[in-house]
């Protein structure tokens, strides 16, 4: 079974989501990975791999397959994330409980203090319900604080929790009557195998996938040691846009916000200033790629073409089509006054759906 594979590959020992793509690339598939010989792998994966898959399976692996409330998303699958593949350490799957095609829509990161101030917990609330009533689906960690008011803002229009231990384990426990609404209308992931305990060490990954599925992050009330903070400079160095709502020069809280601001985060105070910042980023993710159409040109179309459904700088797009910056810089030109891209946040580039 394809599960049973994936879960296996995963656990193999010696080799990380690098490897694991490798492998995939060269056999096709997660089953096909076993059951042979890869010289090129550590003793102690080549081993793993010449076994069936079902013989490195542990009881938690068992008892999460044997769950039809459960699921998994693989690298291969055509609902991962788009904006996930992007990111430098990608997963290689991720564990799912809830509606899986929250996994197609539009998604941004509300994130913040654990001991908000009573506004602070108010505010993250209101921005999650209205950026939810506008089409985005709100991203947070689950924990308690600004968290726990994002989800809850955003059970009416869906809401993704992304977890830091295994998907068989809400923690923390007071939130567990919150995952429970979340499952209704949202999504529940994580990226650690069943079973995977709390360690403080899995929380700066799990932070990583908050912002890298993300359109942008928004920061409400945050310390200076916050890692609310770490997400946030995930975000800006995965490319992604970084807003903070600014607060009063007493608080401890507003430091944190503040401090963005001075690094380069946009200020804003209503959920519409997030909106008209995201721009033609967010309507691009909303559009489906059937209604595009391709330019004439064929300079125009590899463009086109290396864009597919991602956001990408002018370097990224010159290296996948051959061209230097200069020549680039001109199609771009071009191809943004006929419509068919669209300059987004972070210096990068976009398809449109209905280009002109």
């Amino acid at each position: 079974m394809k599960e049973a594979a994936w879960l296996s590959l995963l656990r193999c020992p010696g080799i990380g989501p690098r490897r694991q793509r490798a492998l995939l690339e060269k056999c096709g598939s997660a089953a096909a990975c076993f059951g042979l010989r890869h010289a090129e792998l550590p003793a102690a994966a080549q081993e793993w791999l010449r076994r069936s898959p079902e013989e490195g399976l542990m009881a938690a692996d068992w008892q999460w397959l044997e769950n039809p409330e459960q699921d998994l998303c693989t690298w291969l699958d055509d609902d991962y994330p788009p904006l996930l593949r992007e990111i430098d350490d990608p997963p290689m799957a991720l564990f799912l409980r809830g509606q899986r095609a929250r996994l197609r829509d539009p998604l941004f990161a509300i994130v913040g203090s654990r001991t908000p101030s009573p506004v602070g917990a108010a505010t993250a609330r209101a921005f999650a319900e209205e950026l939810g009533s506008s089409g985005l689906v709100i991203v947070s960690g689950l924990a308690l604080g600004i968290d726990t008011a994002a989800h809850q803002g955003a059970l009416a229009s869906g809401t993704l929790a992304v977890l830091g231990n295994g998907i068989d384990l809400i923690y923390p426990r007071e939130n567990l009557s919150l995952a429970r609404e979340i499952l209704q209308q949202g999504l529940i992931v994580s990226e650690q195998l069943p079973g995977t305990r709390i360690h403080r060490g899995l929380f700066p990954r799990r932070n990583r996938l908050i912002s890298g599925m993300s359109l942008g992050t928004l920061v409400v009330e945050a310390a200076e040691s916050s890692g609310s903070l770490i997400t946030a400079r995930l975000a800006l160095e995965q490319g992604r846009e970084v807003f903070a709502i600014p607060g009063s020069i007493h608080s401890p809280l507003s430091r944190g916000p503040h401090r963005l601001i001075r690094e380069g985060a946009k200020l804003v105070e209503t959920a519409r200033d997030v909106l008209e910042e995201l721009g033609p980023l967010f309507a691009a993710s909303r559009a489906q790629p059937t209604a595009q159409r391709e330019p004439e040109d064929a300079d125009e179309r590899r463009v086109f073409a290396a864009l597919g459904q991602e956001t990408l700088s002018s370097e990224e797009i010159a290296q996948r089509c051959g061209l230097t910056l200069p020549a680039l810089s001109s199609i771009l030109m071009r191809m943004e006054i006929h419509g068919y891209i669209a300059s987004c946040p972070g210096g990068r580039f976009c398809r449109l759906p209905y280009p002109a």
